[in-house]
């Protein structure tokens, strides 16, 4: 494992349901990665172009419509390949019902470059990306991982702050949802960061202790 390199991170809140979209670079290559580019497609960019970097990837923990409507135009003004799990892959498509359902109008989004199983490694620049699969508020729902230089994950909607996602949209499971945090979550270091798709950040700890929704075994 890479422990010397250097991360630059910034975080936005976008689109119209206050999406956390994380922009996610390389301090020594300038290679990024944009998670959930859920709107306000001039912001994320113009942060982008702040921070001076390369967006490779456009990253997404899962396919609801506020965490997708910015990724056309992004991909467009990026030319960055577009991932997401595979179980998501009818909701990313589906992207124009999905937003109608809400009251928004919204275009169908570039196909997919790729699509995630889950256990892949993404590099970023130097940065390695772990890709873990959290079922339950999607079923393609994923978590983005980095060791290094700190513990952090990008939780989608999956875990929040003493919160976690809703499970009573179509393709949700509470059931899923609690296994997937139990068992892929919490067993993460416990000062890792955790940056949720709504709302403040928290750590892998405090929701070990604190989550009144699902608790760590033996608790």
């Amino acid at each position: 494992m890479v422990t010397d390199v250097k991360m630059t991170l910034q975080t936005l809140t976008v689109g119209p349901a206050a999406c956390t979209c994380s922009v996610v670079a390389c301090a020594e290559t300038g290679e990024a990665a944009i998670v959930d580019p859920g709107g306000d497609a001039d912001a994320i960019l113009a942060e982008v172009a702040s921070m001076g970097v390369n967006v490779r990837l456009l990253l997404h923990t899962h396919a609801h419509f506020d965490h997708i409507l910015g990724t056309g135009e992004v991909a467009a003004a990026t030319a960055a390949e577009i991932l997401l799990h595979a179980g998501d892959r009818d909701l990313y498509e589906n992207l124009p019902r999905q937003a109608r359902t809400f009251g928004f109008y919204a275009t169908r989004p570039p196909a997919a470059s790729r699509l995630l199983a889950g256990g892949e490694t993404l590099a970023i620049g130097r940065l390695s990306a772990l890709v873990v699969h959290t079922p339950g508020h999607t079923p393609g729902s994923v978590g983005y991982y980095f060791a290094a230089p700190s513990p952090l994950l990008l939780a989608g909607d999956t875990l929040f702050a003493e919160g976690v996602g809703r499970t009573d949209f179509p393709g949700g499971s509470f059931e899923d949802l609690q296994i997937s945090i139990r068992e892929r979550l919490y067993v993460l270091p416990g000062e890792t960061r955790v940056i949720p798709g709504h709302g403040p950040e928290t750590t892998i700890a405090h929701e070990r202790k604190h989550n009144p929704f699902v608790r760590a075994y033996g608790q």
